[in-house]
């Protein structure tokens, strides 16, 4: 029992290696170094930092958080790269939530399966639980976010973002959402294509306009992210793995039909531990329907399933404090529950 289990956790690696680390995370990281070495903190901090007005920065970070196409561990390099970049706790979870629970690539793959009926709820259901998570992070971590916001302002002034910064910010996330965005379906050596042919226009750019000591800069920051952060997404991919063959098909079948709280928890808990890649819970969620899941659970499954991962768990708990990471786990689980029974019972029907 226990090596066919192995087995089902070294595939789960080996597809997570092959398939997201080179097209997805390298970018990602890349972005989250560049966003640490190029955005001056005075910048971020005017439209995202502790002082500033929340509607105004939650709004900004989820806005931008609907065109970054990233799943659950993909986003953690960005949002803590914004993070410590100087932006308030509430706008980096906005973000850490929005972009892989409710990006424009997962909503379109959405309506095409799901409906379009689905595809509105679920956005409308993610930029509403955003908020209160904002909010919910705001308010937990107050005396933190009044301490960093002191130790900001009282540092040296730095220099606003150039147009050579945000062109280079600009074409790494075009490096990030390219391949998803342009190849959808096709051979993943089309996305390598892709990603290759961005990441060269990057660095050619980032050689043509930055100085060798900003390079060394940028990759160094990158470096702290790969180093914190990539570890614990193996070991938590590796452990899905084991999970998802651990867990019996009718127990699924048997426990997420209707619309109920019990079943929107049990899909919203499902969803929370599992690694979902963007758009492959949409087909997943679908499966699961036809099966007789309820479309509350199967709201609250497209919800946490990309935008939570046992993965993201451990990474957020390395990056932010374990502390962080449970009240903003346990706040998603609650929202995702009441979410989804909500709208199965009042609004999907």
């Amino acid at each position: 029992m226990i090596v066919p289990l192995l087995i089902a956790g070294l595939q789960a690696l080996k597809e997570y290696i092959a398939l997201h680390v080179l097209t997805c995370l390298i970018p990602a990281f890349l972005l989250a170094g560049a966003i640490v070495a190029f955005i001056s903190k005075e910048a971020i901090m005017q439209r995202l930092g502790a002082a500033a007005s929340k509607p105004a920065s939650f709004s900004t970070a989820a806005g931008a958080s609907f065109f970054l196409a990233a799943c659950s561990c993909t986003v953690i390099p960005v949002s803590s790269g914004l993070y410590y970049g100087g932006a308030g706790i509430g706008a980096a979870f906005v973000l850490l939530w929005v972009a892989p629970a409710s990006n424009l690539l997962s909503l379109i793959y959405t309506g095409s399966i799901l409906g379009a009926e689905m595809a509105w709820v679920r956005v409308l259901t993610a930029l509403a639980m955003a908020l209160v998570v904002g909010w919910v992070m705001t308010l937990a971590f107050q005396r933190e976010e009044s301490q960093r916001m002191n130790a900001q302002s009282t540092g040296p002034k730095s220099r606003i973002l150039s147009g050579a910064d945000l062109t280079l910010l600009g074409l790494l996330v075009v490096s990030l959402l390219a391949p998803n965005y342009l190849v959808r379906g096709g051979p993943y050596i089309q996305k390598v294509l892709v990603w290759a042919v961005a990441t060269a226009l990057v660095a050619a750019y980032a050689k043509w306009r930055k100085t060798d000591d900003e390079i060394r800069r940028w990759l160094t920051e990158t470096w702290w992210f790969v180093r914190i952060i990539f570890p614990l997404l193996l070991l938590g991919v590796f452990i899905v793995g084991v999970i998802g063959a651990a867990l019996p098909r009718a127990w699924i079948e048997s426990y997420l039909g209707g619309s109920g709280l019990l079943a929107s928890f049990l899909a919203t808990l499902l969803g929370s531990v599992s690694y979902f890649a963007t758009m492959t819970e949409a087909p997943f969620v679908h499966t699961l329907l036809g099966l007789g899941m309820g479309k509350g659970p199967a709201l609250a499954l497209l919800l946490t399933g990309p935008g939570l991962s046992l993965p993201n768990w451990l990474a957020i708990g390395r990056v932010f404090g374990a502390k962080k990471a449970a009240v903003y786990v346990g706040t998603i689980i609650v929202l995702g529950t009441i979410g989804g029974s909500f709208a199965g019972t009042f609004i999907l029907k």
